[in-house]
């Protein structure tokens, strides 16, 4: 919500509220990120960074581009700005679709654009935009376009200021990515420099490379910040409606998006697919030693550029497993329990791989599972077909892991089988959340910590709800997938005690 300001002096239209606002328009670094509950006034504020600019002597210079998704969730930014930008610069026009744009009297412009996917891109591969602004970061699946655009953030003319803006609240399919990259490395206020290898990877998808003293060059004039905005510095909207929060707690469709709408809780459980079925207190497990009459299967999703994932599961057969603590878990038999897992992926970027051979994650994953096994038998679980596909003259990814020792099933590709898979998953998953579970259910031990942060955000598709959207971080969830659809026999049983035993 827009705040007129309470001065006497008749000429100022609008003022930032004391607080988030004000510090986002003062804010001196390249990267900024207004992140905050419902309410402090985010989207004024962005718009507001942007006009700050105009009139100051910079003129057609000054050019900005404001992103969503969608054309059409551009709808209330442009209500935003038409009630805003005519009072505050006379002689201000819009035009409309498809050019999408204000145009201010001393000639800079301020455009509305829409990308989605990475193909979007190239619409404006080669533009000259010193101001960028991302509205609702969150709803992206992840950082890709963030980063690929910044390619076009630049200027040839002296003077001119290059700010790249955004705004979000923690609930969003793009949570994670948003979260790794702007909230986990300083707290709120406090700039931070992305690593030199970070800087490379964003500088390899625009086909740069540069050496390890340039990219550190090149991160210190990317400094960014996180600033938090919360609904009570808006003090207009909380007199014109005093139950507001009560409003937004009420709209909230679970707990999870009420905390982020409330409270700007980056901690939240955020996503779609999985989130309202997982349960950390109930699902996470500590690492027991797997009783010798489960059987153990190795699982497996391809990639190198994005990442892979080799998965170790037990299944039960109804015995009692030794917790560390003295208690016993005693599962449904067929229950699935995620002992172990090799990520293939580089350690700080979401979805982003490690771009090694089949041969080297055949070793790896084999000497991981040497480890931890011994010579116990682990048989062949399923992995998706395309490894077992041969290609003239060279080796497949099954070959390779097999000369590892490494061997695996086709996993099922039938038709219907992701939503089936995903289907089954959310029933083990619920199972799990019962004190006493009749039917298999699905646990992880807790040193599997990339399950643990990519399955509970998985973010269902916008075009099938029923599929997970297919962009976002989905691997280990496809690694899973295989493993709930393998062999899986339904076996119902009674039970007169809770499995914790």
């Amino acid at each position: 919500m827009a705040t007129a300001t309470a001065s006497t002096d008749a000429n100022v239209v609008w003022t930032p509220h004391p607080g988030s606002q004000s510090l986002f328009l003062s804010c001196p670094f390249r990267e900024c990120l207004y992140t905050g509950t419902r309410g402090p006034g985010k989207t004024d504020a962005l718009l507001m960074d942007f006009a700050q600019h105009v009139g100051r002597g910079l003129e057609s210079a000054w050019r900005g581009l404001l992103f969503r998704e969608e054309s059409t969730q551009l709808k209330e930014v442009r209500a935003k700005a038409q009630r805003w930008f005519p009072r505050i610069f006379p002689g201000a026009r819009y035009i409309g679709p498809p050019r999408d744009m204000w145009v201010f009297p001393d000639g800079e412009e301020l455009l509305f654009g829409h990308a989605k996917r990475r193909s979007d891109y190239d619409k404006y591969h080669g533009w000259e935009i010193p101001w960028i602004g991302w509205e609702e970061l969150t709803n992206w699946p992840d950082l890709k376009l963030y980063h690929l655009l910044k390619s076009i953030n630049r200027s040839t003319t002296p003077g001119v200021p290059l700010k790249i803006r955004a705004t979000c609240n923690p609930y969003g399919r793009g949570h994670n990515a948003v979260k790794a990259y702007f909230i986990d490395p300083a707290p709120a206020g406090v700039p931070f420099v992305p690593s030199s290898d970070e800087v490379a990877e964003v500088l390899s998808e625009i086909g740069l490379n540069l050496d390890t003293g340039a990219a550190t060059s090149s991160a210190e004039s990317w400094k960014c910040v996180t600033l938090h905005g919360h609904y009570s510095e808006n003090v207009a909207l909380m007199e014109a409606d005093p139950d507001y929060p009560g409003t937004i707690a009420r709209s909230a469709e679970n707990p999870e998006q009420a905390k982020a709408w409330l409270a700007d809780d980056w901690d939240i459980v955020s996503g779609g697919m999985f989130d309202d079925v997982w349960s950390r207190e109930r699902h996470v497990m500590p690492v027991f030693e797997v009783p010798q009459g489960w059987r153990v299967h190795r699982a497996h999703d391809w990639g190198q550029s994005k990442p892979f994932s080799f998965g170790w599961w037990a299944r039960a057969n109804g015995e009692a497993a030794e917790l560390p603590d003295g208690r016993t878990f005693c599962p449904p038999r067929g229950s699935l329990i995620r002992v172990a897992e090799l990520y293939g992926w580089d350690g700080r970027n979401p979805n982003v791989g490690l771009r090694i051979t089949n041969s080297e994650m055949g070793r790896r994953a084999a000497a991981l599972e040497q480890e931890l096994f011994g010579n116990r038998r682990v048989y062949p679980g399923p992995a998706d077909a395309s490894i077992f596909d041969d290609n003239p003259g060279e080796t497949s990814p099954a070959d390779a892991f097999a000369e590892h020792g490494l061997k695996f099933v086709p996993s099922d590709k039938s038709p219907g089988s992701r939503v089936r898979g995903w289907s089954k998953m959310r029933d083990m998953l619920t199972r799990s959340l019962e004190s006493r579970p009749e039917d298999p259910g699905m646990w992880v031990m807790e040193r599997c910590r990339q399950f643990i942060r990519t399955i509970p955000t998985l973010p269902r598709s916008d075009k099938d709800p029923d599929d997970v959207d297919t962009e976002a971080e989905d691997h280990i969830a496809d690694e899973t997938r295989y493993m709930v659809l393998h062999g899986a026999a339904t076996v119902h049983i009674t039970y007169a005690d809770s499995p914790w035993g």
